[in-house]
């Protein structure tokens, strides 16, 4: 087959495809304009991409070289992410809520499971970490998110207003009504899912012991006070709910797309040993044509260490979230 150039223009950038083979995908408009003057092919399908390395056109998951590919599927990530400019991306904002993602974490997953001009979902956006980072990739991408806290947008609002980024679409309501009843900005066909959703009830727990003398107060710090918020809610009901609101999000993903899940495990009990994450991949496998691919787990060197249980029992710190990775088939 001949090889042929079209332009093409997806929100208002020129993509350069390269083959009309239906095995190969396009080059980035990004990626093009950064190789001029010393793209070389490398067999029938790879374009050198000089210190990134080799970029495959049959690369329809994501635009990411065999090398980035490759550091991205560490299964640990050992990083910080410091609350600063273009890394916090307007921490200072979004520490209204209790435990918020850092846009470059989620920037990384978007990467990988997208490509640019594609569509995320979070249907528990909070502050709008995954949003934030959907706007700092690459080539970037848009997303659509749903949370309960009017709060919460408004921060995220705010922040892209801040760091002069896109705002991309948000929808405050309860994400089980929104999914069941439908939205106009819901009618596409969704590329991700990328969420952080409550961990059943940890938060509306008062702080015991340690934690109670290094914040000074023991008060619960719940997302909402709406008896609709899945964070207010026992294990086991956590978990039913959450899987019913997975269910009507997953129905509004695209075939062989993926679905990605960040969760804590709850400190265990006697008689209940509260292993959140794989009681998550134990719910959400039995959603029909949802399979699960394997997790990576993120330690964040920026939490605090305390001598929990001392002198008396071993209590572990649990600096880790487990990010788990599931596709629709």
């Amino acid at each position: 087959m001949s090889k042929s150039k079209k332009q093409t223009n997806i929100e208002g950038k020129d993509i350069i495809e390269q083959n009309n083979d239906e095995k190969t995908s396009k080059i980035p408009f990004w990626r093009e304009k950064e190789s001029q003057g010393r793209r070389k092919p490398v067999g029938k399908y790879g374009i050198d991409m000089g210190e990134r390395g080799v970029y495959d056109k049959r690369n329809k998951l994501n635009d990411l070289t065999g090398k980035e590919w490759t550091y991205f599927l560490r299964s640990v990530i050992v990083e910080a992410y410091p609350p600063t400019i273009r890394n916090g991306v307007g921490f200072d904002l979004r520490k209204i809520h209790p435990s918020p993602k850092p846009p470059q974490l989620m920037k990384e997953f978007i990467l990988f499971f997208t490509k640019q001009g594609q569509w995320i979902l979070d249907p528990f956006v909070g502050v709008g970490g995954s949003l934030l980072g959907a706007s700092l990739c690459d080539g970037p991408r848009h997303g659509v998110g749903i949370d309960l806290n009017p709060d919460y947008l408004a921060a995220y609002k705010q922040v892209c207003k801040l760091e002069n980024l896109p705002e991309e679409v948000v929808i405050c309501g309860d994400s089980k009504e929104i999914l069941k009843n439908g939205h106009p900005e819901l009618e596409r066909e969704f590329d991700l899912i990328i969420t952080d959703p409550p961990y059943a009830n940890m938060m509306t727990r008062p702080k015991t012991g340690q934690k109670k003398r290094f914040y000074g107060q023991s008060d619960p710090t719940p997302y909402t006070l709406d008896p609709r918020d899945i964070g207010n809610l026992e294990y086991d009901e956590f978990l039913v709910e959450f899987k019913e609101i997975m269910q009507l999000a997953v129905d509004r993903l695209a075939s062989k797309k993926h679905v990605v899940v960040f969760c804590k495990d709850l400190q265990p009990k006697p008689g209940k040993p509260n292993i959140l994450h794989a009681d998550i991949i134990n719910t959400l496998v039995t959603i029909p044509g949802l399979e699960y691919r394997g997790l990576k787990v993120w330690y964040d060197q920026a939490n605090n260490l305390f001598p929990f249980g001392y002198p008396y029992a071993f209590v572990v710190n649990q600096l880790h979230t487990y990010i788990m990775v599931f596709q629709k088939q």
